[in-house]
């Protein structure tokens, strides 16, 4: 079944989990609310329809269960200006940071760009930096021992870079203030999934 219809059956609400379990994927939402995941500071998460959504604010929703190594896909919708990403193996699930975890950006108009959307800041830059504001974008990332590799609408951003400083965490995504401590972008993600590898 390719990516583009089982979002469309998840958004409906019909059959397809059992679909994507059986292929080794697990939703990570209900697609009802926040059932498994923590919040981490001022963020206005919600759901909309089969959305998670937040355009105010900082702060993380941060998973409940922890994952080693593990391939995620998502889908995402940001503004350019929009302070977003996903933090994976955070080594504390109450102070999720780039030093205490992977943190896979989605920042569009970061100041330091090498380290912008599709980068694993502070670890793995990328150069160009892809632009994916304003307009939907489909995010893979995998996690295997020190192997890291990060896939955005089908370009290879990160090419298993070697870090071995956290084997294992929470997951959290991520709405923050921006440049000129603007905190009103958008990010928007659905069909986030996930397999253990």
């Amino acid at each position: 079944m390719q990516r583009r219809t089982l979002g469309i059956l998840l958004a409906g609400g019909l059959a397809a989990p059992s679909v994507a379990r059986a292929q080794g994927w697990t939703p990570m939402f209900n697609g009802r609310d926040f059932e498994g995941w923590n919040r981490l500071g001022n963020a206005n998460w919600r759901m909309e329809g089969a959305e998670v959504v937040a355009d105010r604010g900082s702060g993380f929703l941060v998973s409940q269960r922890s994952y080693g190594d593990f391939e995620m896909r998502c889908d995402f919708y940001a503004e350019p200006r929009t302070n977003s990403g996903i933090f994976i193996r955070a080594s504390d699930p109450n102070r999720i940071a780039a030093a205490t975890s992977y943190e896979v950006n989605i920042w569009d108009e970061r100041p330091e760009q090498r380290y912008g959307t599709g980068a694993i800041v502070d670890v793995a830059p990328v150069n160009p930096m892809p632009r994916a504001g304003n307009r939907w974008n489909t995010l893979v990332i995998s996690a295997r021992g020190d192997a890291l590799s990060v896939v955005l609408n089908g370009q290879r951003t990160v090419d298993n870079v070697r870090d071995a400083r956290f084997a294992s965490g929470p997951i959290a995504l991520q709405h923050a203030a921006g440049v000129n401590n603007d905190d009103t972008g958008v990010i928007r993600f659905r069909g986030v999934e996930i397999r253990t590898l």
